[in-house]
């Protein structure tokens, strides 16, 4: 079995950078600043969902999604889902839809901001616990900036997966992987 865990990365080729590379997006995703900002709030996820309005899914959410590849993802772009993939976890939530934004400051999932409870995260540990001998976790574009990414790793390789990291150019990356291994 391949389990897929992806990160920012996969989706820089589509367009849309990390929060790593956006430091003042980055900074007003704390339940603090929705909440104290409201209205800066609003802008922040106005010009998000935008951003992944424009963007299009690239060869390596194709590429799982043809491949039926199950997959955690750290993503909010929903670019999984757009490529067709139907086994998605997203662990940090969603963005808000369009009609959502002016309230999206008293949303929660929508997306998990820092400061909230990510529900998910215990879903994302059952499925990686599942991971035995021979087993394999896929890991595209996704940093080891947050905890849920090093506990994801550490429990499938106590569990004996194998963990095949793609970092960089995940485009033609992922697909070669996966001919070769699904």
């Amino acid at each position: 079995m391949i389990l897929a865990f992806t990160g920012a990365g996969i989706s820089k080729d589509s367009g849309i950078n990390t929060f790593m590379e956006m430091p003042e997006v980055r900074d007003r995703l704390y339940r603090t600043f929705a909440t104290a900002h409201p209205q800066a709030y609003q802008e922040t996820i106005r010009d998000l969902v935008n951003a992944v309005k424009k963007a299009k899914p690239n060869d390596a959410h194709r590429a799982l999604a043809e491949y039926k590849i199950p997959i955690i993802t750290m993503n909010i772009d929903g670019l999984h889902e757009r490529a067709g993939s139907t086994q998605v976890l997203e662990v940090h939530g969603v963005l808000p839809s369009e009609d959502e934004i002016e309230y999206a400051h008293e949303l929660f999932h929508k997306p998990v901001l820092y400061g909230d409870p990510a529900p998910n995260y215990a879903k994302a540990i059952q499925k990686v616990s599942k991971l035995k001998s021979g087993d394999i976790l896929l890991v595209v574009g996704a940093s080891r900036y947050t905890q849920i990414a090093v506990q994801i790793r550490e429990i499938a390789y106590m569990n004996g997966a194998s963990i095949i990291e793609i970092q960089d150019d995940a485009t033609s990356k992922v697909r070669d992987f996966l001919s070769r291994n699904a």
